[in-house]
Parts: C-alpha cells; sequence; structure tokens
C-alpha cells in the first residue's frame, strides 16, 4: 500500500480523523443547502427567474453529475463516520466520561443519526423525481408543460406540480424539520471538532447555528406551503 494511502487509511481509523472527517464534510453540506436554498426560492421570482437559473446548472453538463455524485459521496462518508464514531461511544459507555457525555446530550444529537439517514432518503427521492424523473412525465420532450421552446426544461412547472401532490410535501417538511434538528446540533459541533470553539465563541457558535438551521428550516418549507395554498402557481 503506498505511504500516502495507508496514512489516510490511518487518519480515518483513528477517532480524531472521524470527527475531522464529520466535521469538514458537514461544512461542505451546509454550504450546498445554503445555495441550494437560495437558487430554489427563485420560485418566488416567477417562471422566468427559477428557469433561466435551472439552465444554467444544466448547461454545465457532465460537471453537473460530477458534483451531483460528490455530494451524494460526501453525504455517504459524513453518515459513515458519524454511525462509526456512535458505535465506538456506546462501545465506551462503561467509561465514566462517555456516561456523563451521554446525559448532557440534547435530543438533536441523540438522533444525528436517525435525521441523518431520513435526509439522505429524502435527498436520493429528490433526485429520483426531478433528475431522473422516475414516476412521472417530466422527461418526456413532447410534453409541452415540462419543456420549453428552446428545449430546455421548465423547472418552475416542475416544482409546482410535484409540491402539489400532498405526500410529496409532507415528506419535504418533515425532512426540513429533522434537517433544523441534525444542524442545530451539528454546526456548533463543526466549529468545536476543528478547535474554533473557545469559551467565549461558544454561546455565539451554538446561537449561529440554530439561527442559520432555522432560517434554512423556514426557507425551504415555505416554497411547498406556497404552493400547496395556491399562492405560488
Amino acid at each position: 500500500m503506498p505511504p500516502l494511502v495507508s496514512s489516510l487509511v490511518r487518519f480515518y481509523q483513528s477517532s480524531i480523523g472521524k470527527k475531522i472527517i464529520v466535521a469538514v464534510s458537514g461544512l461542505l453540506l451546509i454550504g450546498f443547502l445554503v445555495v441550494h436554498m437560495l437558487g430554489n426560492l427563485l420560485v418566488y421570482a416567477g417562471p422566468d427567474a427559477l428557469n433561466a437559473y435551472a439552465k444554467k446548472l444544466h448547461d454545465l453538463g457532465p460537471l453537473l453529475w460530477v458534483a451531483r455524485i460528490g455530494l451524494l459521496a460526501l453525504a455517504g462518508i459524513h453518515i459513515v463516520a458519524t454511525i462509526q464514531l456512535t458505535r465506538a461511544n456506546r462501545a465506551a459507555r462503561n467509561r465514566q466520561y462517555a456516561i456523563d457525555t451521554a446525559r448532557k446530550a440534547t435530543r438533536a444529537s441523540r438522533t444525528m443519526i436517525i435525521s441523518g439517514l431520513t435526509i439522505l432518503a429524502f435527498v436520493v427521492y429528490h433526485i429520483l423525481h426531478y433528475t431522473a424523473c422516475v414516476g412521472n412525465s417530466y422527461g418526456n420532450p413532447a410534453s409541452k408543460r415540462y419543456f420549453l421552446a428552446d428545449g430546455s426544461k421548465n423547472v418552475y412547472n416542475m416544482v409546482v406540480d410535484g409540491f402539489s401532490w400532498f405526500p410529496a410535501s409532507a415528506f419535504y417538511i418533515i425532512a426540513m424539520a429533522l434537517l433544523f434538528s441534525h444542524l442545530s446540533h451539528g454546526f456548533a459541533s463543526v466549529f468545536q471538532t476543528l478547535g474554533l470553539t473557545t469559551p467565549k465563541s461558544r454561546a455565539l457558535i451554538e446561537s449561529a447555528g440554530k439561527g442559520l438551521a432555522l432560517i434554512l428550516f423556514l426557507g425551504n418549507i415555505s416554497m411547498p406551503i406556497a404552493i400547496l395554498a395556491g399562492l405560488v402557481k
């Protein structure tokens, strides 16, 4: 095994290595969530704005699929490393420090794995629904509703029709609620793991994490609610 690969394997196998991987991957995923929400909020600006944004992404060609696969891999690594750390912590519960930590754990921290897996399941569903067009006619070029005159997709109508189906909107809102719980705990953990938290900044970072989680939650759920209410159609 090459020295570099061997070093990376040892790094991942260590507890601190896994924690750093979880922290860095989590930070990258948070960045994606913010950008993704801002792009989706263009639905309020009307069909032209959202479709133009979607076309710019589609014009990236193969790079867009590289980004999608990379994000799925990043989410997978984040979840796997988190599960492995949780198992290691459970195995060490006979130690007093682990018992004390477990007692102080918040509900969000205790359900990190469940919320993470649910969010991953939603991401897979989201890709199957809007990208792979499974179970719908979004990918049918003959559909005038889902394709514009220039041949590009009418993403605005796809989003409206997708969220007009109540089960899809309900699943989305539940996923966003779990994301809120996940980020409320995870954001502060990222900074603590990377050694960026001090006694003075701890409260500020925790508040910032909860604030960001709330913004993402309200921004994302506003879209299916607005569509179900007929405010966006």
